[in-house]
């Protein structure tokens, strides 16, 4: 197939090219190609990589935690119309059971293909944090950090196993980042209660990366720097649930300067009521109240949120005046860099896999490509 007259979203700019995608690869691209084959003509469209969600927990009615294959690949066919076309699964703060079966599920998905967007791994939200920063996690499974008590859950399935977030303060996570270090797994500092001094600590250790920055960690302080402070002043990349409901968006704006597009990753951490109707569902076994905007806890904490990739992106650029390249990086290079599959996904580049996304000036999805193939919308 043969998608020509496009806007191509380069990583340091955008430009008018064609791009003949062959056997599930971006095979050539140029301007004025001639091949024989099939020809979408994309005038007036922007061509982009493939969004990568690095924290999204379920969609489509279905979650993680289910621990199936089906409640996956269903997940899966939600958020590719969406823009997505990779994603990491992320589990929650569960029995240690439950989340071993989750696992199995993620292990299956990614050996088995999914029919929408792909499954690249998964990411551990806990349990490993701070029952003083609990969000809408469930305390009744908080577990004490420790190499055991993570291999107990995780032995079997480390290579798939992408990221950890977890709360540098509590005893035993020195050990244990610095042995996720050492499996080449993400550490992230989220969930957490830690001073400055103990933040910038665990980012000795290894820490890397920050869960949805602001929300469920200690904030910045003029007389103590908190998570926030530690994130801001060291060079480990961060994610933002950019919904303006997490986050207001002038403090995105604030929290872009200092980190740059270069740091940041915009991820959903949508539940299982994401593309669904407003109503009553669940989280980790909680219930959760979805008003059509957000999703809260009895209690009025939020619980994940609603959000798609392809409205995080409308949102930064509507309230931000960042160019569009930079923008879209943080949905494509910089998750896929942070999964570390940034030699074949995350740009668009000859030899590349074509999952790709065309979308009009106002961020609407107009076509989605998974390794070529179509996602019928």
């Amino acid at each position: 197939m043969l998608i020509k007259n496009c806007q191509v979203i380069f990583l340091d700019r955008v430009e008018k090219a064609d791009v003949w995608v062959k056997d599930g690869l971006i095979c050539k691209i140029g301007k004025d190609l001639k091949v024989e084959d099939s020809i979408y003509d994309g005038e007036d469209l922007f061509l982009s990589p493939g969004f990568i969600d690095t924290h999204i927990h379920g969609a489509g009615g279905f979650d993680t935690m289910d621990g199936s294959y089906d409640a996956l690949n269903s997940i899966s066919k939600a958020v590719a119309v969406h823009g997505t076309t990779a994603f990491l699964a992320t589990t929650m703060t569960c029995s240690f059971d439950d989340i071993k079966k989750a696992l199995s599920s993620v292990k299956e998905a990614v050996e088995r293909g999914t029919e929408g967007a792909l499954v690249l791994g998964a990411h551990l939200e806990g349990p490993f944090i701070s029952p003083k920063m609990i969000g809408a996690q469930n305390p009744k499974f908080i577990a004490e950090s420790s190499i055991e008590n993570f291999m107990d859950f995780a032995g079997e399935y480390l290579e798939y196993i992408k990221e950890v977030t977890i709360a540098p303060e509590i005893n035993g996570s020195e050990m244990l980042i610095k042995f996720l270090n050492e499996k080449g797994i993400v550490s992230s500092i989220g969930h957490s209660d830690a001073t400055y001094g103990e933040a910038m600590k665990g980012i000795d250790w290894g820490i890397s990366h920050s869960t949805h920055l602001f929300n469920a960690m200690k904030l910045l302080h003029h007389r103590e720097g908190g998570v926030v402070g530690a994130i801001f002043d060291s060079d480990i990349t961060t994610e933002i649930i950019c919904d303006g409901i997490h986050v207001d968006f002038p403090v995105v704006r604030i929290a872009l300067k200092q980190k740059s597009t270069d740091k940041v990753l915009l991820v959903t951490d949508a539940m299982m009521a994401c593309c669904m109707k407003a109503g009553t569902y669940s989280l980790g076994g909680q219930k959760v109240l979805v008003d059509g905007s957000s999703a809260r806890l009895e209690s009025g904490a939020l619980a994940g949120s609603v959000l798609t990739q392809d409205a995080a992106v409308r949102n930064v650029v509507k309230y931000t005046s960042y160019p569009l390249h930079e923008i879209i990086k943080m949905v494509t290079y910089n998750a896929a860099r942070h999964c570390n599959v940034q030699h074949k996904k995350g740009s668009i580049k000859e030899g590349f896999d074509a999952d790709l996304v065309l979308f009009d000036k106002d961020i609407n999805i107009k076509k989605v490509f998974i390794s070529g193939r179509e996602v019928v919308l």
